[in-house]
């Protein structure tokens, strides 16, 4: 199940919004084949590792580290596939919520007289297909929150000046993030501050949509995310104070406009359905403050990665990564998990991820499989 996984992993950015999916074809305990899911609208993995396998798959087993599909979608059940070629046994990480499937693959394969189990390297697998479990369960994309700051804590000088806090090798690591996203999320105040260009370069596997939330309409005409509209896709999102002149200029401009008229927390909640139901999986959420703490503040964000450099700018102005109300007491702030700490020349990169409700669906049925046991070792 481990090089499974690392075989998943391979379709990182490649895939969505579809699931990374590895599979390996074992032959009394001899590594036979293996396949991953290669990009979106490709022969899933199972597929491609039976492919690999040819005539050794009968009455092999099969690890793979999500449910096999068992409806027709861009490509036809991999049920029917491993069935065709006589595999004796399914080994899953964990079952696929996926409405079409949940449960429907390892049943189906149960019933045709494969001994199927599933629970192995379940949470490693949910840990790489978090995003997508995430889109299943709730609608809403993947969040991971980016910033760079001081070692005091600052995201700009007293100024508003914030180029360049990380190092070149940080900014680098940032662009390798961007290219594999579906969404690039930031406030108004950014684009009036910085007018930054929100895309990966170099250009990664992903093209991802540049979004601002603007309530009143305010993204300069003159600035590059206007100027490029037509070249990359830009989102303004606006609330019912937004004039409706400055929305028809933006619309003229190339962005497409998005009204929203609610408040800023259902704003948010809005917006990240529709982000959603337009099949985005991964977003990052690049601020400011006043951005990021609305994200925070109804538990959006699923991740945070953050660049730390070796910069004291002093002062006591508010210019922080995250505002909002905050905590009254130390002990009630937000606590990461998994966390990973790595150097990224003289910065110190700390990233992890943020416990939400939606994990908690994620509970024993989806690693359950009614009537078999399956085999931890």
């Amino acid at each position: 199940m481990r090089k499974a996984l690392d075989e998943a992993a391979k379709g990182r950015g490649r895939v969505e919004p579809n699931p990374m999916v590895g599979a390996v074809v074992v032959q009394e305990d001899r590594l036979i084949a293996v396949g991953h899911h290669q990009r979106f609208g490709g022969p899933h993995a199972e597929v491609l590792a039976l492919e690999a396998a040819g005539d050794q798959a009968r009455g092999a087993t099969l690890y793979v580290t999500l449910e096999p599909c068992c409806h027709f979608g861009k490509t036809p059940p991999c049920t029917e596939a491993i069935l065709r070629a006589g595999v004796a046994r399914v080994v899953a990480a964990h079952r696929d919520p996926f409405p079409k499937v949940a449960g429907g693959g390892l049943a189906r394969l149960r019933e045709a007289g494969v001994e199927v189990a599933a629970g192995v390297g379940a949470a490693a697998a949910v840990d790489l297909n978090a995003p997508y479990l995430k889109r299943v369960l709730t609608g809403s994309p993947y969040v991971i929150a980016k910033w760079a700051m001081t070692l005091d804590g600052k995201t700009a000088a007293a100024g508003g000046d914030s180029r360049w806090i990380s190092s070149p090798e940080s900014r680098a690591e940032v662009h390798a993030v961007r290219g594999r996203v579906d969404g690039i999320v930031v406030g108004v105040g950014t684009v009036l501050a910085d007018d930054p260009q929100l895309t990966a370069r170099p250009p990664g596997l992903r093209s991802p949509t540049r979004i601002v939330m603007d309530s009143r309409g305010r993204t300069p005409l003159d600035s590059h995310l206007a100027r490029t509209a037509r070249e990359v896709a830009t989102l303004i999102v606006v609330g019912a104070e937004a004039p409706s002149e400055a929305i028809d200029a933006l619309r003229a401009s190339g962005c497409e406009v998005l009204s929203l008229p609610e408040a800023r927390r259902p704003h948010v909640d809005r917006l990240l359905s529709e982000l959603g139901r337009r099949g985005m999986t991964n977003v990052l959420l690049e601020g400011g403050g006043v951005v990021l703490a609305a994200f925070f503040e109804i538990g959006a964000v699923d991740e945070v990665d953050v660049f730390i450099a070796p910069l004291i700018e002093g002062g006591d102005h508010a210019r922080t990564a995250v505002r909002g109300v905050g905590r009254r007491l130390m002990s009630d702030s937000l606590r990461l998990q998994n966390v990973r700490r790595s150097l990224v020349a003289d910065d110190v990169r700390i990233q992890g991820e943020v416990s939400h409700q939606w994990r908690e669906h994620l509970d024993d049925r989806l690693t359950s499989c009614p009537g078999q046991v399956a085999n931890p070792t």
